[in-house]
């Protein structure tokens, strides 16, 4: 029996070089490490059932790797689906993917499935894991996968598909078949080796069930095959699994907490948004405790804006189609607005789903000069985009919103300096609102798919990098990830509970300029071509809005609090006490309210704390003598003989100095 030469590489050491009998296993080469759940050969991942070849560079794959987690999870999708057709013989399978923090696999089903068939699906997973059985890779022929599979009626569309990418939102899809050859991997019982199920799929998976430590099924919806609403609908089963039980509960505690804070929820809740049913999905309306928070937001945003020389306009709501021939989003965008509208005989208008356009024709409205860049254009903006009903989430994917939009025309020459201040105003705004844990996310030019120059794209991507760099935070690359036009950078943002939000994005634009022909007058009397960037800070007022929401669970500090300070007396006699304290609060600018519904004190109390108000003032008898109040916190801490003057003041600097209380 010849040797095989191998080299093994791990993270952070040097590569070793073996040498073994031809026939060995990966799991031979790892024998003993028991994480290490699958290869990466020249690349490629590969079961550890996979037999070396001379030459092979060969890396571990552990459990908890991203790759490990991703096999960890497609190999529960598998268990899953055996468990589903055990139970329901007639299901038909779709596919089954990992996704983020799970995986699902759809199947076609009479009726859609309960709450009680998914305790039993996950009992039978249970069943299935205990035994061990052993995933097992096998080649296969198209005509052979299609004679095996010949009740499978989604698997053999994937076949006729083979190497084909699938449609939008059939996320993961490609893990079921690749190009190349057809594989079917084997669920092979442990002790006699007999077939217990089958799939067609590209793997790797796991060694064997076992290796599934912890799992759980979460829910079951509605999903269209391959993402397409021509296609038939079938039922997906959402699960999560982890290398750890502990992991696992960490996970669901998590998306406890997650859930307390959904802003849908609180929203109601709070009663600051709805989205009626008879104005539509996706367009949301703000309450008046809403628009207080929404009001305030949008103020702060204004003043520090005017400070920073940013000059405010406003456009129309929707413009004739022409203009969006001209910028190109006809193009590119058309499947993302809303069908034209025959206001004029003849002339289609849309709703816009962009600022920009028209920003541009303000700035070419007249001639400009070098001694007006960069001009600053900002506007509160509400834009239309056309939504599929199934991603419509709340206020976070909108099909109305209004973005704090600005665009900036600047020479060539001003536009590192820009690029660095913008960076700098756009992080300390965010923490102003109380975000404070960022990174960067840098995209770069997609090499099949751009326009301009590669000088142009050089010089601006490198000019991003480096205004990157002076914030001192983690700058992550995105390659390819860049629109057409231009490269940007994204703040991404982590929450309180650490979930990453993407927040204001700055990008450069090559096309719009050119498109729209803008030009200024230079020192010499020429006329040049300005850069454009393009920034949104918080992307949009409701998503924002809906971001701080989870971000603070509601309990928003006392400069965004709908109401600062609830005044609570402690009998009736006790109300205009605190009725001419609201007076003077009032009269500083802040927004308090008094409690004088017949309610007795600790149901005003639990009912202030329900609604999250930041200070509630109390007065009793006592009180009123001293000229006093006593303040309880929205922690339950209380501090009691507080004069007037002084309460006032301790909520003005609250409210000042925008802190949590």
């Amino acid at each position: 029996m010849s040797d095989v030469r191998v080299i093994i590489k791990r993270d952070s050491a040097e590569p070793e070089e073996r040498v073994v009998t031809t026939g060995t296993t990966a799991a031979a080469l790892f024998e003993g490490e028991r994480t290490v759940v699958a290869a990466r050969v020249a690349g490629e991942l590969r079961d550890l059932t996979y037999a070396l070849a001379d030459g092979d560079e060969v890396e571990p794959v552990e459990l908890a790797s991203e790759d490990g987690l991703n096999i960890l999870r497609h190999s529960a999708a598998h268990v899953m689906a055996q468990a589903v057709q055990d139970l329901f013989p007639e299901a038909k399978l779709g596919i089954g993917p990992p996704i983020k923090d799970g995986f699902y696999y759809d199947f076609d089903v009479e009726t859609p499935f309960t709450p009680d068939d998914l305790k039993r699906i996950e009992k039978k997973m249970q069943e299935i894991q205990k035994r061990g059985q052993r995933f097992s890779r096998r080649v296969t022929t198209d005509e052979d996968a299609r004679a095996e599979l010949a009740d499978e009626p989604y698997k053999l569309e994937l076949i006729g598909l083979k190497g084909a990418p699938l449609a939008d939102g059939a996320d993961g899809a490609s893990v079921e078949v690749g190009g190349g050859e057809l594989t079917i991997y084997d669920n092979l019982d442990a002790k006699t080796g007999e077939l217990c199920w089958k799939d067609l799929c590209r793997g790797p998976h796991l060694p064997t069930t076992r290796n599934i430590p912890a799992f759980k099924l979460m829910r079951s919806a509605a999903a269209y095959w391959r993402g397409s609403e021509k296609n038939p609908q079938l039922q997906r089963i959402y699960g999560t699994a982890w290398p750890s039980k502990d992991e696992l509960k960490a996970h669901l505690e998590f998306l406890a907490e997650a859930e307390k804070r959904d802003h849908r929820k609180l929203g109601s809740e709070l009663d600051l948004f709805s989205i009626p049913d008879e104005i539509g999905s996706g367009l949301a309306v703000f309450h008046p405790k809403g628009g207080v928070i929404r009001r305030a937001m949008e103020d702060y945003s204004r003043k520090r804006h005017e400070e920073a020389d940013y000059e405010f306009v406003y456009t129309p709501h929707a413009t004739k189609g022409k203009l969006f021939e001209k910028s190109g989003h006809l193009d590119w965008y058309a499947d993302g607005m809303y069908p034209p509208m025959q206001l004029d005989e003849g002339t289609d208008y849309y709703l816009k789903p962009m600022n920009c356009p028209m920003h541009n024709l303000i700035f070419d409205a007249r001639g400009r000069s070098y001694r007006e860049l960069p001009l600053r254009l900002f506007e509160f903006g509400t834009v239309y985009r056309y939504e599929k009903s199934g991603v419509v989430h709340g206020l976070t994917r909108a099909r109305g919103f209004t973005q704090d939009d600005a665009h900036i025309y600047c020479t060539k020459e001003q536009m590192a300096d820009e690029l660095d201040s913008l960076l700098t105003f756009v992080l300390d705004l965010l923490r102003d609102y109380g975000l404070k844990d960022f990174y960067l996310e840098l995209s770069t030019k997609d090499p099949e798919k751009f326009i301009g120059s590669d000088e142009n794209w050089a010089e601006a991507t490198e000019t991003l990098r480096k205004a990157a760099g002076k914030q001192g935070l983690e700058l992550v690359m995105d390659p390819g990830g860049a629109a057409f036009y231009g490269p940007k950078i994204s703040v991404q943002a982590r929450d309180a509970i650490g979930r990453t939000w993407q927040m204001s994005t700055i990008q450069v634009d090559f096309n719009l300029p050119d498109r729209f022909d803008l030009e200024y007058t230079a020192p010499d009397g020429s006329k040049q071509r300005p850069v454009m960037i393009h920034r949104a800070l918080f992307g949009s007022i409701e998503r924002f809005f809906a971001v701080l929401l989870e971000h603070y669970a509601g309990a928003f500090p006392a400069w965004l609090a709908p109401v600062q300070a609830t005044g609570i007396p402690i009998g009736d006699a006790h109300v205009p006490y605190l009725q001419d304290f609201a007076a003077k609060a009032k009269a500083k600018g802040l927004r308090v309210e008094v409690d004088a519904s017949s309610d007795r004190m600790q149901k005003k109390i639990r009912n202030a704390q329900k609604s999250k108000v930041p200070f509630m003032i109390i007065a009793g008898d006592e009180d009123v003598a001293n000229g006093a109040v006593s303040f309880r916190y929205r922690d339950g801490s209380q501090k009691n003989g507080v004069p007037v003057d002084d309460a006032l003041a301790e909520i003005v600097q609250a409210v000042e100095d925008r802190v949590q209380v």
